[in-house]
């Protein structure tokens, strides 16, 4: 079991007829996603890695039947078609798209709600359950199947522990990429929520950054409501204050939203730290949650 998505997921692609779309519809694909459609407008008829494109998501869910979307649209375009998916009735909608305005997303997030469909992103590297489907970037090869939930704000650290959790034989359950930008559509506790709930999560990793209130708010949530033990990494604990590092979410604002002051707040909840990436296996080995 797994949460957001399984094998037989029917996913659309939002953008497959541009370079990136295209390469990335194969690897999804090739690891066993039911890609069933690809959707720009105008391009309707043509195929791609022998995908159907329709010129609307309408179109396509009618032809189709399908449930979930992956948006490899530029920037100017990105909203647009997190709107018209999200109208047309799809409920799961991953964005990696970079760049979307703040704004923006605020008003998706309440257009969203209101359908009651979810969105992951933007800025995200996708969705993961492995030997079953992948939406979006993540490398497929680097996932095995297991109990660990993962989710993570950094695309690159998900991909560093990933690997190092499967070379410890620690499979995953669902790996989601949450987006690195300062308001995303999902955030951690609605989907420690969804893992606390899944049967087959056993343990939970996540992987935290400076900047924003999410590490904060899933520490409050773990320490009342979590039933699973929880590992967790934050970086940036050395940056300077006030200093973008790679991610628009990943500034200082607050003086609470340091990586100490996150760090500080995870272990108040009972969650063990790794002080470096690769002890965050070596924790999980060792048995977690303290005092557990």
């Amino acid at each position: 079991m797994s949460i957001l998505l399984d094998a037989e997921t029917r996913v659309l692609v939002q953008g497959i007829t541009g370079r990136e779309g295209r390469f990335h519809t194969q690897r999804m694909l090739d690891y066993g996603t039911k890609v069933v459609a690809g959707v720009v407008p105008g391009r309707g008829g043509e195929w791609v890695h022998g995908v159907p494109v329709f010129d609307s998501v309408r179109e396509a869910m009618v032809a189709t039947e399908a449930e979930a979307s992956v948006t490899f649209v530029p920037a100017r375009f990105a909203t647009d078609a997190i709107y018209e998916a999200a109208f047309s009735g799809i409920k799961l909608i991953v964005s990696v798209t970079e760049g979307i305005p703040v704004h923006d997303v605020v008003r998706l997030r309440r257009f969203l709600a209101e359908r009651n469909a979810r969105l992951i992103g933007p800025n995200s590297p996708g969705i993961v359950v492995p030997g079953a489907a992948k939406l979006g970037i993540m490398p497929g090869s680097i996932h095995t199947p297991g109990p660990v939930g993962v989710l993570s704000r950094s695309s690159t650290l998900t991909y560093e522990i990933v690997a190092a959790l499967s070379r410890f034989r620690l499979g995953q359950s669902t790996v989601v990429g949450i987006g690195g930008d300062y308001v995303v559509g999902t955030g951690f506790v609605e989907l420690l929520e969804l893992l606390n709930d899944d049967p087959d999560t056993e343990e939970v990793v996540l992987i935290g950054e400076i900047g924003g209130m999410e590490e904060q708010l899933a520490a409050e949530y773990i320490g009342s409501h979590m039933s699973k033990p929880v590992v967790a990494y934050i970086a940036g604990l050395t940056a300077p204050p006030r200093k973008r590092i790679g991610h628009p979410g990943a500034i200082v604002d607050r003086s609470d939203s340091s990586a100490q002051e996150k760090i500080e707040a995870l272990r108040a909840a009972g969650v063990q730290v790794a002080e470096h990436p690769a002890q965050v296996a070596e924790l999980l080995q060792a048995g977690t949650r303290e005092g557990a």
